[in-house]
């Protein structure tokens, strides 16, 4: 089993076996496998023409994704199970939706077993939803626009381009430097993430947006395709003194931009509590579940 480590040179493999990709997951994304392939020690493979990523402690995988392609995933599933049997390791099997561990169940009845975590959970939304923010639930969101644009209403709106994408970037260390007072490596690794994928944006396939008020960037997002009609927003920052500046690029993008999308994945929460309340506080249409899968245990 060959193990490959994602990089901008394996960009066009991936884009072939993700063309056939149909799950929502933010996981089944070029960029956000080569984001952070470093942080979570994973890499990929190809069994039986299908695409599989893996995870790895102390460079042996222990753990892999659900097969994806355009072929049947059974066989490649099988070769994942082949090589656990042979390896002598536990079964693993990470970022499993519903609907995969269907087809696992349905091949091997009662053999397997799921276990969600909540906080692997992306959040989905109807891309006409946050465009319009209609109705009584989103009308506290309609509000925050109201005061930004009493404030702002000079505002400009841009696609992030060669000449701009630097802006965003002092705002995004700007906003290091206010959120992780005690250098948090986390905080600080998503920042040198954020950096290059601003740079590389264009080779990365990624579409963003800022908006300026009095001529300095006060909010930014970013993302890419991750199925033919889901758009994944990787990343949003904005200064929090600027009252509605969140509310205002996350509308205006979807409005802009993704029309031609059905579904806009806004990832997880990760478990923060303040993350989660602002997630849900868009009222998604879903969430897309994630488990682990194990072996069931025989009495």
């Amino acid at each position: 089993m060959d193990i490959i480590k994602p990089s901008i040179e394996t960009k066009p493999l991936f884009d072939h076996y993700l063309s056939y990709n149909t799950y929502r997951g933010c996981e089944f994304s070029f960029a956000n496998s080569l984001f952070w392939c470093d942080y979570y020690h994973t890499k990929f493979t190809i069994l039986e023409d299908m695409l599989v990523f893996c995870r790895l402690e102390n460079g042996v995988p222990t753990s892999f994704t659900f097969p994806v392609g355009a072929h049947d995933p059974k066989p490649a599933f099988d070769r994942v199970v082949d090589y656990f049997e042979e390896s002598n390791l536990p079964f693993a099997m990470y970022m499993v939706e519903p609907e995969m561990f269907e087809m696992i169940e349905r091949w091997y009845p009662g053999q397997y077993q799921i276990e969600y975590d909540r906080d692997s959970a992306d959040y989905l939304y109807r891309q006409e939803s946050l465009a319009t923010l209609a109705g009584k639930k989103l009308h506290a969101k309609r509000n925050h626009i109201n005061r930004f644009l009493e404030h702002f209403p000079d505002y400009q709106y841009e696609r992030i381009n060669g000449k701009n994408w630097q802006e965003c970037l002092e705002l995004e260390r700007a906003w290091v430097r206010e959120n992780n007072p005690n250098g948090d490596a986390d905080k600080e690794n998503e920042e040198r993430i954020i950096a290059y994928a601003l740079e590389h944006r264009k080779s990365l396939n990624m579409t963003g947006a800022l908006i300026r008020v009095n001529g300095r960037v006060v909010a930014f997002t970013l993302g890419e395709p991750l199925t033919a009609d889901t758009f994944d927003v990787h990343f949003e920052k904005a200064y929090a003194d600027i009252q509605g500046a969140y509310a205002m690029i996350n509308r205006e993008f979807v409005r802009r931009e993704l029309s031609a999308f059905t579904y806009v994945n806004r990832e997880e929460d990760m478990g923060i509590p303040g993350l989660r309340k602002a997630k849900l506080s868009y009222h998604p249409e879903s969430l897309v579940e994630k488990g682990i899968v194990t072996k069931t245990r025989t009495p």
